[in-house]
């Protein structure tokens, strides 16, 4: 056997996944969406009706604003850790990726015990605050399984820096947060896009959670799953799903072209 045919022969199983369980249903996906009364017009009607093009501008401005949260909090914990060897640092790490091993249902009925009807906060505060079925309530959501997404990948990118850059910026007399500027930040950038790219990606697409919460707002999984089940509506359903990988992919091939690695999607 030569060395092409081996190579054939490995690539075989990747040819034929990928012909049947990624091309042919996106294919079939993209072409249900045409099928309906308003044919492919159906595109220039998500973008003429309220609801829909609400509920796509509100899923991309939380993925957003979790994006840039989980980013924030990731990063300052990322590099603590990387950083820092002290008694239970091993124990905080497992707690902090412990979402990790959760569905999203399961972390949607976590934020409703906090922050729901019947939730610690409520019980605590006087105004018996709720905020679990929200826009916050989500947020915090999608939030707590974006974090050990980042700070894994953050982690692993802070260890590779090398330590003598630092010493030979505070040699130098830069102050601690030029040396996170100047330093720390450029030389965590690539990482930091792929994370950031995963966490929008991720909660662009969360189902679980919205389905759990999202009672009085409405993201795009939900108003897919909605169409789909009680409007009976395919060809909307399908629509919404293709806007919703476009916006999705578009962002990933972004983040790929600044940082220059692979970035992939977890769901």
């Amino acid at each position: 056997m030569s060395q092409s045919q081996f190579l054939t022969l490995c690539l075989l199983p990747l040819a034929i996944f990928t012909l049947a369980f990624l091309a042919i249903p996106l294919g079939r996906l993209i072409l249900a969406a045409g099928e309906g009364d308003a044919g492919w017009a159906i595109y220039l009607q998500i973008l003429q009706t309220p609801r829909y093009l609400s509920t796509l501008v509100q899923t991309v401005l939380v993925s957003l604003a979790v994006t840039m949260a989980a980013l924030a909090i990731s990063t300052t914990a990322g590099l603590y850790l990387v950083r820092n060897r002290f008694f239970g640092r091993d124990a905080l790490l497992s707690i902090l990726t412990l979402p990790l091993a959760f569905p999203g249902v399961v972390v949607g009925f976590m934020i409703i015990l906090l922050g729901g009807r019947q939730g610690l906060v409520n019980s605590l505060t006087p105004g018996h605050v709720v905020f679990a079925y929200s826009v916050f309530g989500l947020f915090l959501g999608y939030l707590y399984f974006s974090i050990p997404r980042v700070l894994l990948t953050v982690m692993a990118a802070a260890e590779k820096i090398d330590p003598a850059l630092e010493e030979a910026a505070k040699t130098l007399g830069a102050p601690p947060h030029r040396i996170v500027l100047d330093v720390l930040l450029p030389a965590l950038a690539p990482a930091l896009i792929a994370a950031g790219a995963i966490a929008f990606a991720t909660a662009m697409g969360a189902f679980g959670t919205a389905f759990t919460l999202a009672t009085d707002i409405d993201v795009l999984p939900m108003v897919i799953y909605t169409e789909f089940t009680l409007s009976a509506n395919i060809a909307m359903a399908s629509a919404l799903s293709v806007v919703l990988g476009l916006v999705t992919w578009a962002l990933l091939l972004i983040a790929r072209s600044l940082s220059g690695t692979t970035v992939a999607a977890g769901g």
